[in-house]
């Protein structure tokens, strides 16, 4: 079973880090969040999810793990202005472990510089961010890339952006 970081923080999107949370420890995957510290308490955005962070970022390296996940909400934005998260982040991408990314996620791929090229979708708002960036954008539920890559746009899409994550995993 995999091993799956979590980076977040404060604000992100309740539903899009419980829901593939528990679909992936469902499945007999471990799921690490990882914030800045580790016993860090970190809220959503609607204030009803406080997560106890796992491991703190200078505590962990991509090594350790073997996929990414990437909730959206404000989370993604907060945390692609830490260098230390945006090579963490880069590094999943760069060793072709697979990375799930949904809402406002790929902001944090963007400025890991890692969407060039890559068929991927996000939140309506970051779109004209993610096509200068290089991104092949889909308005889809969910889009896979290259056998790494699962991105999806919102909290609607969940279901289909937990059933592809989980057929990677288990690839």
């Amino acid at each position: 079973m995999a091993k799956i970081a979590t980076v977040l923080t404060n604000m992100f999107e309740d539903s899009e880090y419980t829901e593939p949370a528990k679909a992936f420890k469902d499945a007999g995957h471990e799921v690490v969040t990882i914030e800045k510290e580790a016993g860090n308490v970190v809220k959503g955005m609607k204030k009803d999810t406080p997560v106890t962070v796992d491991k703190g970022i200078d505590d962990v390296k991509p090594d350790d793990f073997d996929a990414l996940f990437i909730p959206g909400g404000f989370s993604p934005d907060q945390l692609r202005a830490d260098d230390r998260f945006v090579k963490f982040v880069k590094a999943f991408m760069d060793a072709d472990k697979p990375v799930f990314a949904i809402c406002h996620g790929p902001q944090l791929l963007i400025t890991a510089k890692a969407l060039e090229g890559r068929d991927a979708t996000g939140f309506k708002s970051i779109r004209v961010d993610m096509e200068y960036a290089g991104t092949k954008f889909h308005d889809k539920e969910v889009v896979v890339c290259q056998n790494q890559l699962v991105t999806s746009r919102q909290p609607e899409d969940i279901p289909a952006f937990n059933r592809e994550a989980l057929k990677l995993l288990e690839a």
